[in-house]
């Protein structure tokens, strides 16, 4: 862990004031943002406020000359269905990590299996590395990492990458954080299949689906950032469509909230030409309308598969 200096103004014979510590870390305004930013996800947030309390009290620790002879283990587990934010967490995360001096650099490299596993003998070993390579000094997220470990298969690979991290993954303890990523149920087989890499993994952190007023916010929040707007119907359509929506197959929370959003604009941006192709006000190009939302097949009562 590297050191950061301390502030004269918070030097004392025999103690410290943590929450100037973080402050001046900057670490508090990534959290801050982090709380800002999302909705919801009130445990998540919790237990990353936990872990950095966890730094700076490491780092206070360290500053009094009471530190132990390793760093803390940060490696985690991030469990949860699509589109509930684990990437866009384990992006503040690593800033977190960086501005707390856990990690040099506080970048994050995303890879899944295809990125790590090779296909023929000799191939996964220098694929891994090199995956390790670039991530060190920052954040490495392994997404749907259950993928790694394929028993049934006794030519695959997964096997020999999974060895690979264990190793980077204890020897490199205060310049890389590792995060897997996918499913809860298909993590915790996993896990169980893999002992090795569950003593390894000091936090797991279950993100929990979105409720309708959540997915609300959410979709109103990114309409806001693209400068659109719901008429009033249009509101209400929405909240029947996350209803319906969020009771079918291939949910993916913010991310289907995003897809159904998109095609609203498709269906505004055809209904505006259709009606008012000569002359159309600033009002109309920013609102959506109630039949833009309708006019998705989850209202005709057929099956969206992953459209809406």
């Amino acid at each position: 862990m590297a050191n950061l200096p301390l502030p004269a103004a918070m030097q004392r014979e025999d103690s410290l004031d943590l929450a100037a510590l973080l402050r001046d870390s900057q670490a508090l305004e990534v959290i801050e943002s982090l709380d800002r930013d999302l909705v919801g996800l009130a445990p998540v947030k919790t237990r990353i406020q936990e872990i950095a309390a966890l730094l700076v009290v490491d780092r206070a620790r360290a500053q009094l000359g009471i530190a132990g002879d390793q760093p803390p283990s940060l490696h985690m587990s991030f469990t949860g269905n699509p589109g509930t934010g684990k990437t866009t967490v384990a992006l503040r995360m690593a800033e977190i990590l960086h501005r707390l001096g856990y990690v040099r650099k506080g970048h994050l490299v995303s890879v899944t299996r295809d990125d790590l596993v090779g296909q023929y003998i000799g191939h996964t070993a220098p694929k891994t590395r090199e995956v390790i390579k670039k991530a060190m000094g920052g954040v490495l997220f392994i997404d749907e990492a259950y993928y790694l470990y394929k028993p049934e298969n006794e030519r695959d690979y997964g096997q020999e990458s999974i060895e690979i991290l264990l190793q980077a993954m204890e020897n490199n303890r205060d310049d890389l954080v590792v995060i897997l990523a996918g499913y809860k149920d298909r993590m915790d087989t996993f896990f169980r299949s893999n002992p090795g890499m569950s003593s390894r993994i000091a936090h797991h952190i279950d993100f929990p689906d979105y409720t309708p007023d959540e997915l609300f916010a959410i979709a109103q929040i990114m309409l806001e950032r693209m400068h659109y707007r719901l008429s009033d119907a249009a509101c209400i359509a929405l909240r029947e469509y996350i209803v319906l929506r969020r009771g079918r197959a291939h949910f993916a929370n913010a991310r289907s909230m995003r897809n159904a959003l998109d095609r609203a604009r498709l269906r505004q941006a055809k209904r505006l030409f259709n009606e008012r192709a000569a002359g159309v006000s600033r009002d109309a190009l920013m609102t959506i309308e109630a039949g833009d939302i309708r006019a998705s097949r989850l209202f005709q009562g057929e099956p969206s598969g992953g459209a809406a």
